[in-house]
């Protein structure tokens, strides 16, 4: 059990308060089309619904920067867009929650991803993506690899927030790792299959429990199986720290040092799970540049993802109610 009392973390919020992280991956629009279903279509067997209102929120890596800015950092996004409608769209949303657009780049071979959700009555009907997945390669990576040299002097740490969509590759990856490591900057990543093994290095390694079952081609069942996995990943990646999500068994944190730390779920009344990724990692990075240690910071992240998933749809972490939250459990504990 970790506990934190208040004195250390208002000394953590304090602390984190402006500080400024690159997120370097896929950004995302998640569009949300809700409605009622009136009738089954003459034309297939499918619902017919009602569009009453259409929401757009960020997705991907824009909502890892949206939940650092919740939490009180700035976050600047590296990243790629199209140039659409969509990327209109997607810088006014950027305007309205105050981030910084000078990471962004449009380019015009490829759409904005786009992830639209369709529900009707209260139940999801179908899920629509418009994306292109390619690699970046040439120009395109040289110019992410700017953004990244232009940013990395002033900021407090770096997130790798990987989709497989196509931004981070090998050598970007390998990069923004590398210069992070030579400035003594915090890295942190959520990675995804096809570059699982390039992360070497690393401050905090966050796969979830499928992705590196997937990785290490084994099954994770038991606690044994856990642990073996997550040495397993210090050992291959050479990270400081990995931090196995666990769905509903929580997280278990793996340092270099051989300490091991298994955090049960806070969640109390499960709603929804998207998003809380992001959420974890925002929060464990947020408290690392605040000052916290890798346990403190994975404590935080663990609490804030509870909380998330006792919400509809894809939220950010606010800070003066994660705060709240962990006091109050805290005291009852």
């Amino acid at each position: 059990m970790i506990h934190i009392n208040t004195n250390r973390l208002d000394s953590i919020f304090s602390q984190l308060k402006n500080k400024k992280i690159l997120v370097i991956g896929d950004i995302m629009i998640d569009e949300y089309l809700r409605g009622t279903v009136s009738r089954l279509s003459p034309e297939a067997p499918v619902p017919i619904i009602d569009i009453e209102t259409e929401t757009l929120r960020f997705g991907g890596a824009a909502n890892v920067a949206l939940n650092l800015k919740t939490l009180g950092c700035i976050p600047i996004i590296i990243g790629l867009i199209g140039k659409d409608s969509m990327a209109d769209r997607f810088f006014e949303i950027m305007d309205e929650n105050n981030l910084l657009k000078d990471g962004v780049i449009q380019d015009t071979n490829r759409p904005t991803t786009v992830k639209t959700r369709i529900i009707g009555d209260d139940q999801h009907i179908a899920r629509v993506d418009r994306e292109k997945i390619a690699y970046v390669d040439g120009n395109l990576t040289e110019a992410i690899k700017d953004k990244i040299r232009q940013h990395i002097n002033t900021a407090n740490g770096i997130i790798l927030q990987d989709y497989n969509k196509g931004v981070l590759n090998r050598e970007i990856i390998h990069y923004a790792i590398s210069i992070a490591n030579e400035q003594d900057k915090i890295s942190a990543v959520d990675p995804k299959f096809l570059n699982f093994m390039e992360y070497r290095g690393a401050t905090v390694f966050k796969p979830n429990i499928k992705e590196t079952a997937q990785a290490l081609a084994c099954p994770i069942q038991s606690e044994n199986d856990i642990k073996s996995a997550g040495i397993q990943l210090l050992e291959k990646l050479q990270a400081k720290n990995v931090l196995l999500t666990l769905g509903s068994k929580g997280m278990a944190l793996f340092e270099s040092d051989g300490s091991y730390s298994h955090l049960h779920t806070k969640t109390r009344n499960l709603a929804d799970v998207s998003g809380a990724g992001d959420t974890v990692i925002s929060t464990m990075i947020a408290a690392m540049v605040g000052g916290a240690n890798a346990r403190e910071a994975a404590s935080l992240a663990n609490y804030a993802a509870g909380i998330v998933c006792e919400e509809v749809g894809i939220v950010p972490i606010e800070a003066e109610k994660l705060k709240s939250e962990i006091l109050i459990r805290e005291d009852n504990a």
